[in-house]
């Protein structure tokens, strides 16, 4: 605005008319300023790589949880490429990192939980602990970008949220002598761990599959189906049996059924499995269970009885099959009892104080050997592969592990001293982390009442 004209065209004009051309010259600024404005927004230029809207949108949150050596979940898809709030958070009791593979890094003391904004490629993202040797003692992952994988992830999160823990208690000695026993092959989705499902192989559903509870000398038949809704072909293998391989034991296409009779000639905990080609990918994906034979006169009476089986899952893509090659390897993601990892760590086992336990416990493997300890107690009884340790043993000898190879049970019995937790483990604590622990709750589980 030129101030000059304004001012020689008011200096001869009366008081009111110089007020008149104040209040337009302020209108006429007002004016100027709002112009002024716009244009300067209409110029103003937001960066190609960071728009408004890249800003706000989030296409997911994900979390993951650090173990003692491992994560949690090792394995996420998410259905399409973008950008993700992503929060983690260290139950470990050291610290940890970890690295994405885009360089974004977060280190996390023991209890921290940190978040961050990821931008996932459609080639995902790999993550890890950089810590010496973390990473090769199992701390890895990888995010991939499935978005054909949408309705199976549906479906996986209806799993999850119907998962319960399989129930531990032994069932009854079967009635009479001769028993008929109906197995079906299921191919299902099934969950392994917190947020983690696979597409598993099963007897009737579960993993693993019913326990089998005969006296010896029992006549055992076992019907087995394989539905025409399979993919594959299946079999089963009674460890106590005393048949010719490949007689009972050759696999059935869907669509048929066979007979398989034995006879429980002895006593003991003995495995179940899938022997189909290759056995290794079919234990390993779930079609494994227990078989207990007790002494014709029984055995002693106690206040409990549970069923452990110990076995590894090598986890393929999020709701797919496993992951035969990281089978062969003997890298599991998770070790597990009864099927699903640090089941009995959320729901724990409930016993009485002072009250008699007796565990049927099981290595189905397909690989790794388990050292099973239960923490703040000892084993009073043990029968392991038909050797006793008996509680009136001359010298007062007690057990502190089982050792168990795969294809090996044990019996054991022990009781809790006072309320509260006893914690369920390999003592190969390098598993621990990866789902290997439960607990025992003794009481109302609190020692200081």
């Amino acid at each position: 605005m030129n101030t000059p004209i304004l001012s020689s065209t008011i200096k001869n004009k009366q008081p009111q008319e110089i007020q008149n051309h104040i209040m337009n010259a302020d209108r006429y600024t007002r004016v100027v300023i709002m112009l002024l404005a716009i244009a300067l927004s209409a110029c103003q230029v937001i960066p190609s790589s960071q728009t408004k809207s890249d800003e706000v949108i989030i296409s997911g949150d994900l979390s993951i949880k650090i173990l003692a050596m491992s994560y949690s979940p090792t394995k996420i898809e998410v259905v399409k490429s973008g950008r993700y709030a992503v929060t983690v958070s260290n139950t470990a009791t050291i610290p940890h990192d970890i690295v994405f593979s885009n360089g974004t890094k977060l280190m996390l003391a023991p209890g921290q939980k940190a978040s961050t904004i990821l931008d996932i490629p459609d080639s995902g993202l790999e993550y890890l602990c950089s810590l010496p040797g973390h990473k090769d003692a199992g701390m890895s992952g990888t995010i991939t970008v499935n978005s054909e994988g949408q309705h199976a992830k549906s479906k996986a999160t209806t799993l999850l949220a119907n998962y319960s823990p399989y129930d531990p208690k032994v069932p009854a000695l079967l009635p009479f002598e001769t028993h008929d026993i109906y197995l079906i092959a299921e191919e299902k989705l099934n969950t392994v761990a917190k947020g983690v499902t696979q597409q598993l192989w099963t007897y009737n559903g579960n993993v693993p599959g019913p326990v089998i509870h005969v006296r010896l000398g029992d006549t055992v038949r076992v019907h087995l189906s394989n539905p025409t809704s399979n993919k594959l072909a299946h079999s089963i293998d009674f460890l106590t049996s005393q048949v010719a391989w490949n007689d009972e034991m050759t696999s059935i296409n869907p669509g048929e059924e066979k007979l398989y009779q034995w006879r429980a000639d002895y006593a003991g905990v003995w495995m179940y499995h899938c022997g189909s080609n290759p056995a290794l990918h079919h234990i390993a994906s779930g079609m494994y269970g227990m078989v207990i034979v007790e002494p014709r006169e029984g055995l002693p009476k106690v206040d409990h009885e549970f069923s452990i089986v110990q076995s590894e899952f090598y986890v393929g893509q999020e709701g797919h099959t496993t992951n035969l090659h990281k089978a062969s390897l003997h890298s599991p993601d998770y070790v597990v009892f009864n099927g699903v990892a640090d089941q009995y760590k959320d729901h724990p086992i409930e016993v009485g104080t002072g009250k008699k336990v007796r565990m049927y416990v099981l290595n189905a493997g397909p690989n790794e050997d388990s050292s099973f300890h239960i923490v703040g107690t000892i084993f009073s009884r043990v029968i392991k592969e038909g050797i006793e340790l008996t509680p009136e043993n001359k010298g007062h000898y007690g057990a502190q592990a089982v050792d168990l190879a795969p294809a090996q049970g044990a019996i054991i019995e022990f009781t809790t001293a006072e309320d509260g937790l006893y914690p369920m483990v390999t003592h190969a604590f390098n598993f621990v982390g990866k789902g290997a622990l439960g607990l025992i709750k003794a009481g109302d589980g609190n020692p200081n009442k």
